[in-house]
């Protein structure tokens, strides 16, 4: 589902995205259903904007778990602003505004949508995942283990409530420890429950989304990361006890990467990618150069794009829109604003030798070289092309050393904009990936050139 530019709404849909207006971002919520009965659990990232571990954690169940059984119901970015803004909360503390919060505050809509999520008759289960200080222990041992800090814990509100058949708190909470604390990288990072009784007058934590969920007879749980960790190892033990959740409630999934913080660091930076207009344009921008001009928006239209990853935003500023993958900046994008023509949505290719069909919006991997063929009416800029003079580059074979490592979209000066038009109108974007991979490929056999590598799906361990 596509996101236009200024509104802002609630999205219901996987990939789906809430863009920049007014100084307010959205948060999405992501339905991962199996289509076979079973529990569903709420996963909740990102209240706290300055937490990592927690909302990229989340942001890679929507993106690399495919749900087998039950369903899992996930809003990675619940403080968008704040994430993008590596702040624990613009507007104050978001999880302390579960039990009074008044209509003139700015997240008063946030704070109502998510209730209503939670109290949804088929949710069964509420996870709150945080990244705390330090290393939770239930007696004092120095400044950075003791009852007070809250990393590696799970958390309860009360050891029980009324609620069957997971009205066990503190037996389920008990149980995810067990299981985590069988994959620790260290001694030092082991897991313990952390009951803050705030059934008995705790009243910080009464004001919590976990109590509200308790209140209203919802089995909930924070999960507490410590910050002393990087932020792919956060995530590696929120994707430890998220997996324990899930086994407790009978769902059953696929995990698309290797549960390690290496594997999650690498499906973290994977294919983070925006498709603008209908996929006249894809960026790949996992590794964007800082600065990229001149992209084609469409003249007079708001903009409407798709991300590959929830926690990518696209955000105006000034005579530019400023593209964040959490609470990272990757890169700017200076638009060039044109009338676009609806003729054409593909172009035919000759990459490495072999004829194809590309649809604009697509990346081809090319290992010596490519040619565009010619089209009667259209002309093709390759961005980056040497050869001057040249108002029409279709016909023309480019190999690597043709382009100009300053003008590719990515930093290592492999990734080139093929753009089509018919006459000043804008028709449509590929992206030619000068591939190592493909490279070695083409000098071994030059009749198989790989196009864009599929990832397989890895099955639990």
């Amino acid at each position: 589902m596509k996101r236009t530019l200024p509104l802002v709404a609630l999205f219901i849909a996987c990939f789906a995205h809430t863009a920049f207006a007014d100084g307010q971002l959205d948060f999405t919520l992501h339905k991962l259903e199996s289509g076979n009965p079973g529990n569903t659990l709420l996963v909740v990232g990102g209240i706290q904007g300055d937490e990592p571990g927690g909302f990229n954690a989340a942001a890679l169940l929507v993106t690399h778990y495919k749900i087998k059984k039950g369903g899992v119901w996930v809003v990675p970015n619940l403080n968008f602003i704040s994430i993008i803004n590596q702040s624990r909360g613009i507007y104050g503390d978001l999880n302390r505004k579960f039990l009074t919060i008044t209509r003139e505050d700015p997240q008063y809509k946030t704070i109502r949508k998510i209730k209503s999520i939670i109290l949804d008759s088929r949710v069964d289960m509420v996870l709150n995942l945080h990244d705390g200080s330090g290393f939770y222990r239930p007696r004092y041992i120095d400044p950075a283990h003791n009852p007070q800090n809250w990393g590696q814990s799970v958390i309860i509100d009360q050891e029980r409530i009324e609620q069957e058949p997971y009205g066990n708190l503190g037996g389920i909470a008990q149980q995810v420890v067990a299981e985590v604390n069988e994959h620790l990288f260290s001694d030092e990072h082991a897991w313990s429950v952390k009951d803050t009784k705030t059934w008995q007058g705790n009243k910080d934590m009464e004001k919590a989304l976990t109590y509200f969920a308790i209140r209203n007879r919802k089995p909930a749980f924070g999960v507490e990361i410590s910050k002393e960790f990087s932020s792919a190892r956060r995530s590696y033990y929120h994707l430890e006890a998220l997996e324990s959740f899930m086994n407790i409630l009978g769902i059953e999934y696929e995990r698309r990467f290797p549960l390690t913080p290496e594997g999650i660091e690498s499906a973290i930076e994977n294919n983070i990618t925006l498709a603008l207009y209908d996929n006249k344009i894809l960026l790949d921008v996992t590794n964007a150069r800082k600065r990229l001009a001149f992209i084609p928006f469409k003249k007079g239209f708001a903009i409407d794009f798709i991300p590959s990853n929830p926690l990518l935003a696209l955000v105006s500023a000034g005579n530019c829109y400023e593209v964040y993958h959490g609470n990272r900046r990757i890169t700017s994008i200076f638009p060039q604003y044109l009338e676009y023509d609806s003729g054409i949505n593909a172009i035919t290719m000759q990459i490495d030798g072999e004829e194809k069909d590309v649809r604009f919006g697509g990346i081809v991997d090319v290992g010596a070289a490519f040619t565009v063929v010619p089209r009667e009416g259209y002309r093709v800029n390759v961005i980056g092309f040497k050869k001057q003079g040249i108002t029409n580059e279709s016909g023309i074979p480019i190999c690597k050393n043709d382009t100009e490592n300053s003008f590719s979209v990515d930093t290592a000066g492999r990734l080139y904009r093929v753009e089509v038009y018919k006459e000043k109108k804008f028709a449509g974007m590929v992206l030619v990936n000068f591939s190592e991979k493909a490279e070695n490929l083409q000098a071994a056999n030059p009749s198989k050139v790989s196009l864009v590598e599929q990832v397989p799906a890895t099955k639990i361990r």
